[in-house]
């Protein structure tokens, strides 16, 4: 199988999720700046869930600079991050119209949560696929960056229910830990 066409698909989603987050975004009803800020939450939550896709697709890019082939396992991989990923706009809509609300604070982590095991279980199937002495095994590594993003999303959920902010605030953390590529790919290790 060529693994361009799982890359080129996977760049038209996530295109399409963020056309759909987008479009989630209304001009204000009036002219006024309180108008305009009455549309900060919305704006933010956007920002946040733009970055977060932004990351997946850019490390994304980057795994697959160095799988040499792809199979049926690795395709129903991609399809399951692709699905957790569509969800974002989802959720995005609902932190944006809700303010600081526990529940959609909380079910945002959730989804970010199943995203980041979606990548993953990616990794592990093509790591299958490769060996365990491939360049991906050996540029993955023991994960300690993706492991410790699962471990904050958690405490993030938890969180939520006492301090909505502070569950927010770990979530642009995490965001912030991946904002530069994984460049594991390049370099090698963890």
């Amino acid at each position: 199988m060529n693994k361009g066409r799982l890359e080129a698909f996977g760049d038209a989603v996530i295109a399409i999720i963020i056309t759909i987050m987008i479009l989630e975004l209304h001009p204000p009803e009036g002219s006024s700046i309180d108008a305009l800020k009455a549309l900060a939450p919305k704006f933010l939550s956007y920002i946040l869930s733009f970055v977060i896709l932004a990351m997946y697709w850019n490390n994304h890019h980057h795994l697959f600079q160095a799988v040499e082939r792809v199979n049926g396992a690795v395709l129903w991989a991609n399809l399951h991050l692709l699905f957790w990923l569509s969800l974002i706009p989802f959720v995005t809509a609902w932190l944006g119209e809700t303010g600081l609300e526990s529940i959609p604070i909380a079910l945002y982590g959730v989804v970010l949560v199943l995203c980041a095991v979606a990548y993953t279980i990616l990794i592990k199937v093509l790591i299958t696929l490769h060996g365990q002495e491939s360049g991906i095994a050996q540029a993955i590594g023991r994960d300690t960056k993706g492991k410790l993003s699962v471990v904050f999303y958690m405490m993030a959920i938890a969180g939520a229910f006492i301090y909505p902010l502070g569950a927010i605030i770990v979530y642009v953390l995490v965001a912030a830990l991946w904002f530069i590529p994984d460049r594991r790919f390049e370099r090698g290790g963890n």
